[in-house]
């Protein structure tokens, strides 16, 4: 039986199949060109980078660090180029065989291996890490012969920072090392301008000037834009921004002053500063014993950081800026002048010292076995009389002293221009209350007020802040802010600009208490203390020597140095100033458990005032005796310090002194 089709509606159902299907075929391109309008269109540019980035690579091109040069133009940091054999540990299989099979082909030292042990512990794997530095070109060839062999090794050339005069200045100077975790955290909360700076430095200053003029010392980081394989290596240059070299510091240091007086002090511990008291400019920054900083710049060994950290002599204290002492009979120049200011005594007042001063039923000696008799303030300076000042500090008070010395500096920040400053002890009752947890030792005693006036008890002071006030006093009461860095010189300019420094300060003393101050100074060099060294002097000077307790020795003790260690034995001071009628420096010098002032820290002064004021340099002789605390004077012809070679020669060290 034939079956019997609806044709037109088969037709209706094949059209709307057909309609369908269209419409899904037509809603499908639609889909694929809406979304090639958003790939082409909406996110042509962002699109375009990504393609561009995954084609190219954009590296940081790290700058030149500037260089660090003294006063007249010595280089005292520079910079090097040198092959190293750095090491990614993250992309190295076995380290351990890696770093035996590389010493086949380059001299591998047991210092080497320790140093990168110890930059391991500190950076991340995925950092390059030196396992030796300066490779020899020789060195370079056969390594490269077989890096096939060594994945995650690279020999790079890198510009390595040096310190040309090594242990000179080390504490001013500073020295720079590899970026620690601690420090890129910190620079993850600079402002992002910075943080782009450091894209890709490995280095940053981390002591001295090369800390605290790290932003002028580092330059701008470059940019470097290159097309890049599929294995990710540069095929060729797209775009290059150049890096800027950091700019010059200059600082005020005179170095061959600095070495001067570090050879003076040959391997004895101690400090000096010396400033220009005309506009605060730091001329020597001395503190012994010294380091080197070169061996910080690749990353120091476990051993010879161990040599430096644990070591009794304390190389890496700067005992200029953080080290305190009691400034002992320095401190009398500024009693002096408090007695003075506040109306306490005048010059003329005259005390008698029997040798000992009673408080009480306590005795508070003098120096000697007797004493110096009728005392006015002029005699008081000159032969150091300890009775003079005990009496003066009883009446004054701790309080009164504390108000008087603190506008100079004394127990406060100078204010210089290197990082790490301590502030030292100016005691008042105030501090003790502050400082002492029971109530016992809060309350001020008056017998403990005594030895604040001959610069003993808790009085503790840096060498910077004795020079600052030195200086502040030696000018007439007018306080300059120290500093050691004198200029900036634009690296592409060669333009300087002077560092200006805070305000100065006018004390607003009297000019006829100054004088009288600084005049019986000179008197400590013409019939005093230190009488011996400064004869034969071609300028007036004034001074002061000082002999300050390293440990506490009671009343009823005499001191006997033959009877200590030597760690507690007392200190040796002295401060002093020159010309006397234009003072152009101004100097504080201790030298650690040496003894007496004028026997070991005035000899040092009087050669730095023979260089800087009649350009003379001692010969070896003299420099040698001066290290063994024998020289009251000049011994034979002192040498031309202008027609000093620098870097110097044998002849201009103590150590070829016969």
């Amino acid at each position: 039986m034939t079956e019997i089709r609806n044709v037109e509606a088969d037709l209706a159902q094949f059209r709307t199949r057909v309609l369908v299907a269209g419409l899904a075929v037509v809603f499908a391109f639609g889909l694929v060109a809406a979304r090639m309008v958003y790939l082409q269109v909406t996110r042509h540019d962002d699109l375009l980078a990504q393609a561009e980035s995954n084609r190219t690579a954009v590296l940081p091109v790290v700058p030149n660090r500037g260089q660090i040069v003294d006063r007249h133009g010595r280089v005292l940091a520079t910079n090097f180029s040198a092959y190293t054999l750095e090491i990614t540990p993250s992309q190295v299989d076995d380290l351990d065989a890696t770093i035996e099979a590389l010493s086949g082909l380059v001299e591998i030292q047991p210092r080497d291996k320790r140093r990168f042990r110890k930059l391991l512990e500190e950076s991340r794997r995925f950092d390059s890490l030196p396992i030796r530095t300066r490779l020899s070109d020789e060195e370079v060839a056969r390594f490269t012969v077989q890096r096939y062999r060594f994945p995650g090794v690279e020999v790079r050339a890198r510009l390595l920072r040096q310190y040309p005069n090594g242990e000179i200045a080390s504490h001013v100077i500073g020295y720079i090392g590899r970026i620690n975790q601690r420090e890129k955290e910190s620079i993850e909360d600079w402002p992002e301008e910075e943080q782009a700076n450091y894209r890709g430095t490995e280095h940053i200053g981390k002591l001295g000037a090369e800390q605290s003029y790290e932003r002028e010392l580092h330059g701008i980081t470059g940019f470097e834009r290159v097309e890049t394989s599929a294995g990710g290596r540069a095929v060729r240059s797209l775009a290059n921004i150049p890096a800027t070299p950091g700019n010059t510091l200059v600082l005020s240091i005179d170095i061959q002053l600095q070495k001067l007086v570090e050879d003076m002090f040959g391997e004895r511990r101690g400090a000096l500063v010396a400033i220009d008291p005309r506009n605060g400019e730091v001329l020597a920054f001395v503190s012994k014993p010294t380091f080197d900083p070169n061996l910080f710049v690749e990353g120091i060994d476990t051993d010879n950081w161990k040599l430096l950290n644990e070591s009794l002599e304390k190389p890496l204290l700067n005992r200029a800026l953080r080290g305190t002492y009691p400034p002992g009979s320095t401190y009398k120049p500024f009693m002096a002048l408090a007695a003075l200011e506040t109306g306490k005594r005048s010059a003329e007042t005259v005390i008698n010292d029997p040798g000992y001063w009673m408080f009480g039923n306590h005795r508070f000696r003098s120096h000697g076995d007797g004493g110096l008799g009728a005392v006015d303030m002029y005699r008081s300076i000159v032969k150091s009389s300890n009775v003079y000042y005990y009496s003066l500090a009883n009446e004054m008070g701790v309080d009164a002293m504390h108000d008087f010395m603190q506008p100079l500096g004394f127990g406060q920040i100078t204010g210089l221009d290197l990082r790490g400053e301590v502030r030292g002890v100016l005691p008042s009752q105030a501090w003790k209350r502050n400082n002492y947890k029971r109530p016992e030792q809060q309350r001020w005693y008056a017998g403990e007020t005594i030895s604040l006036g001959i610069g003993q008890g808790y009085n503790n002071f840096t060498m910077l802040q004795l020079a600052h006030a030195m200086a502040t006093l030696a000018n007439g009461g007018t306080k300059h802010t120290p500093h050691v860095a004198l200029a900036i010189e634009n690296v592409l300019t060669r333009e300087r600009s002077l560092l200006s420094p805070q305000e100065t300060v006018n004390l607003g003393y009297k000019p006829e208490n100054v004088r009288t101050v600084l005049h019986a100074m000179q008197g400590v060099t013409t019939e005093g203390t230190s009488t011996r060294v400064f004869a034969g002097a071609g300028y007036a000077s004034g001074g002061k020597t000082g002999t300050a307790q390293a440990v506490t020795i009671g009343q009823k003790d005499r001191y006997d140095a033959r009877k200590l260690e030597e760690h507690q034995r007392d200190h040796a001071l002295y401060i002093a100033f020159a010309p006397v009628d234009n003072p152009r420096v101004a100097i504080a010098a201790v030298v650690e458990n040496a003894g007496f002032g004028a026997a070991h820290a005035a000899p040092i002064a009087r050669r730095v005032f023979d260089y800087l004021l009649l350009d003379q340099y001692p010969n070896p002789q003299d420099l040698a005796a001066v290290q063994r605390g024998e020289a009251s004077a000049p011994i034979g012809t002192p040498l031309k310090a202008s027609a000093m070679p620098w870097p110097p020669t044998p002849l201009a060290s103590p150590a070829t002194a016969p």
